[in-house]
């Protein structure tokens, strides 16, 4: 799940980082690999206050500053911290391929992660075993963050899940790629066709959302979320865990939250862990 600072949050006097619990490849930035069940301060890598978002994958660790730099630790077996090595990092370590290149988002899969960059271009990096890098014809995986040239429109907003990930574009349409829901859905949807969204290996329109217009994509381990300009919510993927807010175990399709289930308000903001969703109506005091 990813954290967005506001500007109120960011400028107290004393600001500070903090992280705790599994830490077996130094995701926490503190420097060794021991577990912490307690908050952990994060020595300073950056100017104090200028942390815009944080986010994490399944053994990796992001950090995008307001000045749009991108620091990075935990897990990189497969190059997703993006510095072009395959080492373990214990400390946040700037992204020095991407000086000069500010960074407005950073979404964190399994084992890759995807990178959005201020002018709205979409870079990737790590793992490609099951296409979510992007690019269907190139090595299983990348240590350097490259582009995925498919996208040609502005993107506005990225998310990554286990092993696929998204995108909206400037005009609303969402793109969706990496073969991770495939899986579950053929198995749950015997005898159905799977839309070509759920299997490709590059970004591929999402069909179902043509009379909308997205503004903010999320993802979970299994499923996918769109939230539009009119403040709906559409959802699809594995619903194992009821995330889906549907009596069906797959929505191989976009389908709409009913309005009813937030008391007919909009819905401003939303966020998803791996099995479960999170969404914010009313006043936006907090962005992801």
């Amino acid at each position: 799940m990813e954290r967005e600072l506001s500007a109120s949050e960011a400028t107290p006097a004393a600001v500070a980082l903090f992280a705790w619990g599994a830490n077996s490849y130094g995701q926490l930035g503190l420097g060794h690999k021991e577990d912490m069940l307690l908050p952990q301060q994060v020595n300073d890598f950056c100017k104090p206050g200028r942390v815009r978002r944080i986010t994490g994958g399944g053994g990796h660790s992001a950090v995008v500053t307001d000045g749009g730099s991108l620091f990075v630790c935990g897990l990189n077996k497969d190059g997703q911290l993006g510095l072009g090595h395959t080492e373990e990092v214990l400390y946040f370590t700037p992204c020095k391929s991407l000086l000069g290149c500010p960074i407005q988002q950073v979404a964190c899969g399994w084992d890759f992660t995807i990178i959005l960059t201020e002018n709205g271009q979409v870079l990737s990096c790590g793992s490609n075993s099951f296409g979510q890098l992007g690019v269907p014809h190139g090595p299983r995986r990348c240590v350097v963050p490259q582009a995925i040239e498919v996208l040609r429109e502005k993107v506005v907003s990225i998310a990554a899940g286990l092993r696929h990930a998204l995108a909206a574009t400037a005009s609303g349409i969402v793109f969706q790629w990496g073969t991770g829901l495939a899986s579950s859905g053929r198995r749950l949807c015997s005898g159905q066709t799977l839309p070509l969204f759920l299997t490709a290996k590059e970004p591929s329109r999402v069909t179902g959302l043509e009379n909308s217009k997205a503004i903010r994509v999320a993802a979970g381990s299994h499923h996918s979320v769109s939230l539009t300009d009119a403040g709906k919510l559409y959802v699809w993927g594995n619903n194992r865990h009821g995330q889906l807010a549907s009596q069906a175990a797959f929505l191989p399709v976009p389908q709409k939250i009913e309005a009813h289930c937030f008391r007919n308000e909009k819905v401003t903001a939303v966020w998803s862990g791996w099995t479960h969703l999170v969404a914010q109506t009313g006043l936006l005091w907090l962005r992801a």
